[in-house]
């Protein structure tokens, strides 16, 4: 089974840089950039204590840029072909080598990033870095590894659309076509390669991944995706290659960019070679639930990607559009597979949650943020800032995401940095109580064994009668347990008001967890244990066909919170 972990993730381009005044679409030279050196053991001991155990360091890999470094043996990139100024770091431009941007002496650049890898292990965290399988950068060139068949597309035959040895897809005879670039230097391509995104005309549009080249694993696209997988593809070989050179290097694990686009079998071949050699995390970036099975049971990868079932949900009930019903459709279509979940509530691609296109105020995220913490065994993922409530840029153009497109700082980050301090001494009040809520969950959701390792039972159907309206639809309320502990777990998804419910708990709730009830039940909070609920609030019938509270009781949960309490019968017997 695959343990419980808490991702931290680094825009590392961004973590350090702490230049206050920055231009939109500045230079390296005007906006500044964050580099290896600037993620501290101090940084690294105070992300360690906020319950985190992995860092994926995003944008590590060299990616096209238009920052010119050709005087360090690195071309020049064409600009048409550049998002933003910085560039995208998933058009990768070199497997072997790391981003110029994030060192201090570029010509030391690779051991700047072993300097890293090891201050992180030296706190107890593990490496994750993104590995990009589907597209490269349409200029791709490894100055680090020239051997010819190690080369991208060294060998192909550009006169076939098609061939399994090939690396690349072509449109024979056909020139690429870019017409939204305007006053930048020209860029030829001929003949044409199909362009990251599964476009195989030469016409690509700014809507396009259009600065990258989709690469070839034996599926033949024209005639019904027809697999050539034997003999072995040219593309498996070099990509096994590169995830062996960074492994070697001590790389703990793979975040895998839009795994869905690459074809099942070269991870049923892949994954299992790599871990043969060292135990290895592999996470798919994927977003067909359909295929969660195929690519737990059959690929075997570690972590999916939870954004179509548990982000997309927990968003619509964060902004009231949908009510807490919702979530028990997921687990019941998540039965037997939640623990290989990696769940979020921010990462690079989304919203920030403190952006006026999310919830504006962060403090309203905190329910959702325990529910995908503690609700299953699965894995929980942060993205830096997040826990200081960072806004993201509000611009129509990033509409309240962090680009990772440009050189650019994140604010309320940049308090917590504090030049280096990586302390609270620049934040807000608020700030401070957010940050440590974020702190209580995550490490509280890491350590208990309860919720680490303990099964789920849903109380939202019990509660949720025509008859029973001390529950609304935006409580919901489950049970954690193991055979020595068992919490009640009951959030507020509201955002304007407090909620005073009434819990009702079955009979088939406490046989499922082996407990017998005879004198009565105290659930005490594991937060605050001053409240402490005794008989009273849990009313035992004579029969036990249920548990509930009376009428006139009722439990306050505060808007956007959470309460967590331990169960504790008065007369405990293990079947």
């Amino acid at each position: 089974m695959t343990p419980k972990i808490h991702i931290y993730q680094i825009f590392t381009r961004i973590f350090g840089n702490k230049n206050k005044k920055t231009a939109n679409k500045g230079t390296i030279q005007h906006n500044g950039t964050g580099k290896f050196d600037d993620i501290t053991t101090k940084a690294l001991v105070e992300i360690q204590k906020l319950g985190i155990t992995h860092i994926w360091y995003t944008g590590i890999i060299e990616h096209g840029t238009k920052t010119d470094y050709s005087q360090y043996g690195i071309p020049k990139d064409n600009e048409q072909l550049i998002k933003g100024t910085a560039g995208s770091p998933y058009a990768i431009k070199d497997y072997y080598d790391v981003c110029p941007d994030l060192a201090n002496n570029i010509l030391h650049r690779i051991q700047e990033f072993q300097n890293l890898i090891e201050r992180t292990h030296s706190v107890g965290l593990k490496v994750i870095i993104d590995f990009v399988p589907n597209h490269i950068f349409r200029n791709y060139f490894s100055d680090i590894q020239s051997e010819n068949d190690k080369t991208f597309g060294h060998n192909d035959n550009t006169h076939l659309a098609f061939h399994p040895e090939n690396n690349f897809y072509y449109l024979p005879e056909q020139e690429l076509v870019i017409t939204f670039q305007e006053n930048l230097p020209s860029y030829k391509e001929f003949p044409a390669k199909a362009t990251g995104n599964d476009i195989f005309h030469t016409h690509i549009s700014p809507h396009d991944w259009y600065e990258t080249i989709k690469l070839n694993y034996g599926v033949d696209y024209a005639h019904n995706m027809t697999e050539h997988f034997t003999p072995l593809p040219n593309t498996w070989e070099k990509m096994l290659d590169i995830l062996l050179y960074w492994s070697n290097m001590g790389v703990d694990g793979f975040r895998c960019d839009m795994a869905q686009m690459v074809p099942i079998p070269f991870w049923q071949w892949l994954i299992p070679q790599m871990k043969a050699k060292k135990d290895t995390i592999f996470i798919a970036e994927i977003y067909t639930p359909e295929k969660y099975y195929d690519y737990i049971h059959t690929a075997q990868f570690d972590l999916l990607y939870d954004k179509v079932d548990m982000y997309d949900t927990l968003r619509n009930i964060l902004q009231h559009k949908q009510s807490t019903d919702t979530i028990s459709h997921i687990w019941k279509k998540q039965e037997g597979i939640a623990q290989n979940m990696l769940r979020f509530l921010e990462n690079h691609d989304e919203q920030r949650i403190a952006s006026h296109y999310f919830l504006k105020n962060p403090i309203h995220c905190i329910p959702a943020i325990a529910l995908i913490t503690t609700m299953h065994k699965n894995s929980t993922l942060l993205y830096f800032g997040q826990e200081v409530g960072e806004k993201g840029d509000e611009s129509d153009e990033y509409q309240g995401r962090t680009s990772i497109f440009d050189y650019t700082t994140c604010p309320e980050h940049q308090k917590w940095m504090n030049d280096g301090q990586f302390d609270t001494a620049l934040l807000s009040e608020d700030t401070i109580s957010l940050r440590n809520t974020y702190q209580q969950i995550l490490s509280f959701s890491l350590t208990d064994n309860c919720i680490r390792e303990g099964e789920f039972y849903d109380l939202q159907y019990f509660n949720r009668t025509p008859s029973f309206s001390a529950y609304s639809d935006t409580i919901f309320a489950y049970i954690r347990h193991t055979k020595e502990t068992a919490y009640l777990i009951i959030l507020n998804f509201d955002t304007t008001k407090d909620e005073e419910c009434s819990i009702k708990i079955p009979s088939h709730a406490f046989q499922t967890m082996d407990m017998q009830v005879n004198e009565g039940l105290d659930f005490t909070n594991i937060f605050n244990t001053q409240e402490t609920i005794p008989i009273p609030f849990f009313k035992i019938p004579t029969l036990l066909h249920q548990i509930h509270s009376t009428e006139d009781t009722f439990l306050t949960i505060p808007k956007s919170s959470f309460k967590i309490f331990k169960i504790s019968p008065r007369n405990l017997l293990a079947k």
